[in-house]
């Protein structure tokens, strides 16, 4: 940088201002001369370059202390990506994630609110009538939805899939997403999840696992409410059929490949990072869209072993479920190797890295802090507990923390619950401030239009002439009272649709 400036002489009286009377007599024609006989702007002007020299040295003093967290957040952010074009489009936002149970999915619900508040969209919720549900395990219907959260742009409670009545709710350019888990693991959370609730476990003696594999017929009732949870859980989500026969082969063939063809991405629990930048490059999403704390998790303690030979029963009495889970496994594998597994490899990388800066931020480590429900301080952070056999695991944040970093990590550990409920109520607010601006404006008096005539009018007695021309691109602005529910609620059926925890 010296040697740049001193080059090209801008500098040098001022670096070699000591000079005799006899050298500067010497020169009068030169460059120095001129300089000595205007001394004040000359040296005025060059005060100026001096400091703009220093304020440049100590800008690229402070890149270069800082150019490891700089380099950090541009390959954390932004990453190269190896398709161009789909990385330059706009993050999309209408989105249907189907949420299934026992997946890891309440995690990627987290995922969904928080994008959703962060780019001021509307998230479908439930009716007070409901729950926290869409009235599952009835199939999903449009009058389930909060008026207040319509129309939507994002779907992600647990539901019963039903494709026609989201398609007619939906934007046409709506993405359908879901998550898969391995059907053995998948099977034994369910098992221990539910046994105070699923009529079919709970007629299980000491509540074993193997006692109800070794005759499921015999403890399963399919028309109990309930009995979704003990009986191809995955498929009824979905909205199949789970008490099809085993050996309906073509069953499981072309559900599949129905499901195909409505889902874009199906994401595999077991490779959670992994579906997330699939998700990332389907949607156009950002890698900080993305970030996650794990939710709705068992204690160790809460989890049952699976014993040899026990695998091969589950997946037989679920075999639809594993016939789905083998089949989108496949799908999703060769989704990576289109993006190129080495890619995906450096992203997942990069993923944990700013994973790793957000549990330090929000918990001062780079794992949390698992808490058992009864050790959270905060009943809104307290996860649900099904039974008194299974606690689930949250968190506390700590109190040395920021108000900015409180503020940014308590959306990440909300529960499902206690989220569901701010989240409607925070939406309710914006709807009747929508609602008030649009009364107001409905109420105010409309000034009568007066055309100016033409001092000496040219029109004739028998041609009168014709009142003044409507106003173009306005628009009246109707009493919402007038407007049918049935019109607010519902949407015209778009022409093609494109397709919890551990």
């Amino acid at each position: 940088m010296h040697n740049a400036v001193g080059d090209n002489g801008e500098d040098e009286p001022f670096i070699n201002n000591k000079r005799s009377p006899a050298q500067a007599d010497s020169g009068r024609s030169s460059n120095c001369l001129w300089r000595l006989a205007v001394p004040v702007p000359c040296r005025k002007m060059s005060l100026k370059k001096i400091f703009l020299l220093l304020v440049v040295i100590c800008t690229v003093s402070l890149l270069l202390h800082n150019r490891d967290y700089l380099t950090w957040y541009k390959e954390s952010f932004h990453v190269d990506c190896p398709h161009p074009p789909p990385c330059q489009k706009p993050k999309h936002t209408n989105i249907v994630f189907l949420k299934t149970h026992k997946t890891a999915s309440t995690t990627m619900q987290n995922l969904l609110f928080r994008f959703g508040e962060r780019n001021n969209l509307t998230v479908a919720l439930p009716i007070q009538a409901c729950g926290h549900q869409f009235c599952y395990p009835q199939s999903f219907k449009a009058q389930f939805v909060h008026p207040h959260t319509l129309p939507a742009n994002v779907v992600t409670n647990h539901m019963r899939f039903n494709k026609t009545a989201l398609q007619r709710m939906m934007p046409n350019d709506t993405i359908y997403i879901t998550i898969l888990r391995e059907p053995v693991s998948m099977f034994e959370s369910l098992f221990t999840y539910y046994s105070s609730h699923c009529e079919s476990f709970r007629r299980v003696p000491n509540g074993s696992l193997e006692v109800f594999l070794n005759r499921p017929s015999f403890y399963y009732r399919p028309s109990e409410f309930d009995s979704s949870y003990a009986h191809n859980c995955l498929t009824f989500d979905l909205g199949g059929d789970k008490d099809r026969p085993a050996n309906d082969k073509g069953y499981a063939r072309s559900f599949a490949t129905e499901l195909d063809q409505v889902f874009s991405l199906v994401m595999i629990s077991e490779y959670f990072d992994e579906s997330l930048v699939l998700l990332r490059h389907l949607l156009s999403w950002d890698l900080e869209d993305i970030l996650y704390v794990k939710l709705n998790m068992r204690t160790e303690d809460s989890k049952k072993s699976v014993a040899p030979g026990l695998p091969a029963k589950i997946r037989a009495w679920n075999s639809i479920d594993s016939y789905l889970y083998d089949y989108f496994n496949a799908t999703f594998w060769r989704k990576l190797s289109e993006l190129g597994l080495t890619y995906v490899e450096k992203e997942v990388q990069l993923l944990q890295d700013a994973q790793e800066r957000l549990m330090k931020t929000c918990f001062g480590r780079e794992e949390p802090l698992f808490r058992s429900t009864g050790e959270i301080k905060r009943k809104d952070l307290r996860p649900w507990k099904p039974n008194e056999k299974v606690d689930i695991v949250g968190y506390d944040l700590p109190a040395n923390i920021s108000r900015d970093a409180q503020k940014l990590c308590l959306k990440y550990i909300m529960p499902e619950l206690s989220y569901t409920e701010a989240l409607l109520r925070s939406q309710s607010l914006r709807q009747s401030r929508i609602k008030r601006k649009t009364t107001q404006k409905s109420t105010i008096p409309q000034l009568p239009t007066h055309t100016a005539q033409p001092r000496h009018s040219q029109v004739s007695r028998n041609h009168p002439a014709k009142g003044p021309a409507p106003v173009t691109g306005a628009k009246s602005i109707p009493n919402p009272k007038s407007i049918p529910k049935q019109a607010v609620i519902t949407k015209s059926k778009p022409k093609s649709p494109h397709t919890k925890a551990l």
